[in-house]
């Protein structure tokens, strides 16, 4: 039962078959949950799923009833966390169309992902393809307002073996979530903890690989954040515990009062696709951006001394978080006095009238699905 593409390398479908979830959400169950969906808690009636194993190669791409995977206990993932996955989200236009935003940017750090965990690559274009093929049978999942339909694809080792080295079969599959607006009210400025026990990447590691593992890791750290009142943690370089890298799961920026952004370099951090679309807008404006190494001293310094106006954190669930408050073992500050600055309100406004096509999309980010 399901959706099977026709050919696997994404060339342009000729036909395919559609078939109904084996037992679809009654529509008044449906539009129940819609109306207050929450984040990553309810899920739609389908999954678009790929299988690999190196005498196929990539193989059996069907978007089908979302079901639970037999997986046998000695599946490679979960022995040695051959893992990866993706984050993005859909929108829906005024006019009831369906927006992407940069799938073929997720698509194609999803291949380097792949290649970094010694995983089968899987071809851009069949990424993109699943993505929209799934949106486009769960369209009626798609919440109103500043709702969205977040896109969840990941890729797991399924091949049976107790062995260490690389898996030759892997499943690649995509989930999709329906989620309400992040912040209810508006974005409200977040306070972080200073993570000084633990850290997430070092260099030659995997901090610019989107894997569970990495998030596994930043757990503890998190949760060392909540025991001391703060909502997220921050980690510093593996190196010399001085420079600032990155939230548990979202990029750092900060805005000084020359009008000029910084933002740490790319190696041991993700290359995060909010990240990237505000470096563009901001430099699109004519605004100085850096993308270099900023020490958590020279944070508290600029802070105190009125250099540094705001500092946001910036992930395709929450798109820009505003920074209020810095916390750790050596004291606290605040920045903008705590509250929500303007320059990453405005760049935030700009970011989301693109992804659901109330502004013009000058940098050809989006991909409609219909």
């Amino acid at each position: 039962m399901g959706v099977s593409f026709d050919k696997i390398d994404g060339a342009v479908l000729l036909e395919f078959e559609k078939q109904p979830a084996a037992n679809p959400t009654p529509a008044n169950d449906r539009m129940a949950k819609l109306s207050n969906p929450g984040f990553g808690r309810v899920f739609t009636d389908h999954m678009a799923i790929v299988r690999y194993n190196q005498a196929k190669g990539w193989h059996g791409a069907r978007v089908e009833s979302r079901v639970n995977f037999p997986l046998d206990p000695a599946a490679a993932v979960l022995h040695y966390a051959q893992e990866i996955f993706e984050g993005l989200k859909a929108y829906k236009r005024e006019d009831g169309g369906v927006n992407l935003f940069r799938p073929d940017a997720n698509a194609k750090r999803f291949w380097n992902s792949a290649d970094r965990m010694a995983m089968a690559p899987l071809p851009e274009a069949v990424f993109v393809e699943a993505v929209e093929q799934l949106v486009r049978i769960d369209r009626d999942w798609m919440p109103g307002g500043e709702g969205s339909l977040y896109l969840r694809p990941f890729m797991i080792a399924s091949e049976v073996f107790l062995g260490v080295k690389p898996s030759s079969e892997y499943i690649f599959a995509v989930i999709a979530s329906p989620v309400g607006s992040y912040f209810k009210g508006g974005p409200a400025p977040v306070s972080i903890w200073v993570s000084e026990n633990y850290t997430r990447a070092a260099i030659g590691g995997t901090g610019a690989v989107k894997c569970g593992g990495n998030y596994a890791a930043s757990l503890r750290a998190q949760a060392e954040a909540i025991k001391h009142g703060c909502d997220q943690v921050v980690f510093l370089d593996a190196v010399q515990r001085r420079y600032v890298e990155e939230l548990g799961g979202m990029n750092i920026f900060f805005v000084f009062n020359d009008g000029s952004l910084l933002t740490p370099p790319l190696g041991t951090i993700l290359p995060g696709i909010t990240r990237d679309s505000i470096i563009t807008l901001a430099k699109a404006a004519g605004t100085r951006v850096r993308e270099e190494a900023y020490a958590i001293d020279q944070w508290r310094a600029d802070a105190a001394s009125g250099k540094l106006k705001e500092a946001f954190a910036c992930g395709t669930a929450a798109v820009i978080s505003p920074i209020g408050k810095v916390c750790s073992a050596h004291g606290d500050f605040a920045i903008n006095g705590g509250a929500a600055g303007s320059v990453a309100m405005g760049l935030r406004k700009q970011l989301v009238d693109i992804q659901y096509g109330r502004a013009a999309d000058p940098h050809n980010w989006i991909k409609k699905i219909f």
